[in-house]
């Protein structure tokens, strides 16, 4: 009988039974199935029992896993390994009766094609041949196809073999290719590898004109069907047709557009913007590449989003564009759930929830569609789908991220640093790896969290991993960079040290010259030292940010004018700014950081500050 496993429980299974019978200690599983982590062995503990309440074992009599008591685990049932005797037991696209295999057998995982000519001017085709094969493969309904995003993520995080490639991404079935254009001409040859018997289950090869190159790669995919003896029913691949272009140059923009697009290196947007508006100059009604030109206008918008007046001419082309996608094909996925993420940035998060679940009833099992429906909504809903966005990709490192937002506003600290301390192993591991987007902002917001129960020096400690790991040139980085330099002087402030914290308060200011409550930290500063006529000008700073705030982040500006009535002994005035900001905020987060705010630790003492919390929490249900 099938048994269903998280990818964690599957590879705590699968170590188990590869030293079947011998004593596997706790040290090896927590390298083995955590490496690189910071995972303690009360997780190990717990990830065991799950595995044992889904095989149905009993601790205190076991069939399969014995424990070992304070050295780890043997498993103890009986194996007898399985031969496939003939191709249909190994093929896909005919499952044998007698034959009984997992989800694993069934994944496949589409390579970037090698440009066997090295040509640069159809280097733009390694990804996009890639993308579209596994487009159609997804259309065979014969796999569980891997996302691509995960393929190049796994590609950098490995030596880029085929074994490293396949037991990254838990696939045993890989799609090896690669192209050769001469002239006006491309030749594409591919094939399905087993990689666990090392058996080429199928093979393809075609050769056509360059403009020609939509229907070769659907060849490409038939003639796959054809060897395995999957039925396609007529000779169309079942595929989105949104996809679809009949413009060469529109397709050649659009996936070069992606390439930039993806990197989320916020000096590739400018081109990328002009790949994607190429892409719909050609061809006017390209759902998919407005859907891309949003994205990347998004992310120019979201580089500016921590400045007191953020670029929302760009955010608005960037909604308009989204709706644009939409319009243009209903059925697309990506169209929605990218509308969705620039409706949150616009503050219209009531929109944006319902636009995000129509992006997963149309793609239930995509988790970037998932992701994002946790981002549009918030409370409960949002510490589900980031529950299942990470079952289907646990290394996802910013979900943790968006789930310790839940809990910080639910004043629920402890699980917020829980959460957060398991995202940033993740994060730190990819980091280290070199994978094209780790999350940025979980040290920061754990350094908040320690800061919060005055564990001044391990905030300091956190505060310094996330500056460290904020390149500008990252999304966010610049951003983070300064919210860590603030971080720290808000630490240094606790600890009585204001010196060292004005000198962190100026790092941070260099960042974000106009940046209010670094501001009103630094008046703090000055007024600790003595400094009257300093501390009233810092304060006169951020009261001038504030009037700029009003008119283009509300929510930001009721927030500092709660830090400067803080700074000015002013606990009615702090209160009656957070009331009028729960009172007008949209749906959502807004406010969130409240309880872990450094320079609002005064106002906790203050009479009426309980309430506040409590409409905060109740707004995170």
């Amino acid at each position: 009988m099938p048994i269903a496993l998280t990818p964690k429980l599957l590879d705590l299974l699968l170590h188990l039974l590869d030293h079947a019978g011998t004593l596997v200690t706790k040290e090896q599983l927590l390298d083995a199935v955590w490496p690189d982590a910071n995972v303690t062995e009360n997780a190990l503990a717990q990830a065991v029992s799950e595995l044992r309440d889904a095989l149905g074992d009993e601790p205190s009599a076991p069939a399969f896993i014995k424990t070992v008591a304070r050295r780890g685990y043997r498993f103890i049932a009986p194996l007898e390994p399985l031969e496939p005797t003939d191709q249909a037991a190994i093929t896909p696209g005919a499952p044998s009766a007698e034959t009984p295999r997992d989800e694993r057998d069934r994944t496949i995982a589409v390579l970037d094609f090698t440009n066997v000519s090295g040509d640069a001017e159809s280097a733009w085709l390694s990804a996009g041949i890639a993308e579209s094969v596994t487009a159609d493969l997804h259309g065979l309904r014969q796999f569980r196809v891997v996302d691509r995003w995960r393929v190049t993520e796994a590609a950098r995080r490995t030596d880029g073999s085929l074994h490293e490639m396949a037991r990254e991404l838990h696939a045993r079935l890989v799609v090896l290719g690669s192209y050769q254009r001469n002239a006006g001409r491309v030749r594409i040859t591919a094939r399905i590898v087993d990689v666990a018997s090392g058996e080429a289950l199928a093979d393809a090869k075609v050769d056509g004109p360059l403009e020609s190159i939509f229907a070769l790669q659907d060849q490409v995919v038939v003639q796959f069907a054809s060897e395995l003896g999957v039925p396609l029913g007529s000779a169309e691949i079942a595929r989105p047709a949104a996809r679809d272009t009949s413009s060469l140059d529109a397709y050649r923009a659009f996936s070069e557009g992606r390439v930039r697009l993806e990197s989320l290196d916020i000096r590739e947007m400018p081109k990328a913007i002009a790949d994607f508006e190429r892409a719909v100059a050609a061809d006017p009604r390209y759902a998919l590449a407005f859907a891309g030109l949003a994205s990347a206008e998004l992310v120019q918008y979201e580089a500016t989003r921590s400045d007191n007046a953020p670029a929302h001419d760009v955010l608005e082309r960037a909604v308009r564009h989204a709706r644009d996608a939409v319009r243009l094909d209903a059925t697309l996925a990506e169209a929605h759930a990218t509308l969705a993420l620039v409706l949150v940035s616009a503050s219209q998060s009531a929109e944006a929830s319902l636009v995000a679940r129509h992006a997963v009833s149309l793609e239930p099992s995509n988790w970037r569609h998932l992701f994002r429906l946790g981002h549009s909504s918030w409370g409960e809903e949002r510490l589900r789908a980031e529950t299942q966005a990470l079952e289907l990709y646990p290394d996802f490192a910013f979900a943790h991220f968006q789930m310790a937002m839940v809990h910080v506003a639910r004043g629920r600290l402890r699980d917020a640093e829980a959460v957060l301390r398991q995202g940033a192993a993740v994060q730190d591991r990819q980091i280290a790896r070199g994978s094209r987007f780790p999350a940025l902002g979980l040290h920061w917001l754990l350094g908040l969290v320690r800061l919060a129960d005055d564990d001044v020096e391990d905030a300091l400690a956190e505060f310094d991993r996330e500056h460290r790991l904020a390149e500008p040139h990252r999304l966010y980085g610049r951003e983070y960079a300064m919210y860590a330099m603030h971080g720290r002087g808000a630490a240094e402030l606790r600890a009585q040290r204001p010196e060292q914290a004005i000198a962190d308060f100026k790092g941070a200011l260099q960042l974000y010259p106009h940046h209010a409550p670094t501001h009103v930290g630094v008046a703090l500063a000055h007024r600790l030292i003595g400094s009257a006529d300093a501390s009233r000008a810092a304060l006169a700073a951020a009261d001038d940010a504030v009037r700029t705030l009003a008119t283009h982040r509300p929510v930001e500006a009721d927030l500092v004018s709660a830090h400067i009535c803080t700074a000015r002994q002013d606990a009615a005035g702090a209160a009656a700014a957070l009331h009028h900001l729960l009172d007008t905020a949209p749906p959502g987060f807004a406010g969130w950081t409240i309880p872990v705010e450094p320079l609002l630790q005064e106002l906790h003492r203050s009479q009426g500050f309980a309430g506040i919390l409590t409409r905060l929490a109740d707004r995170a249900r």
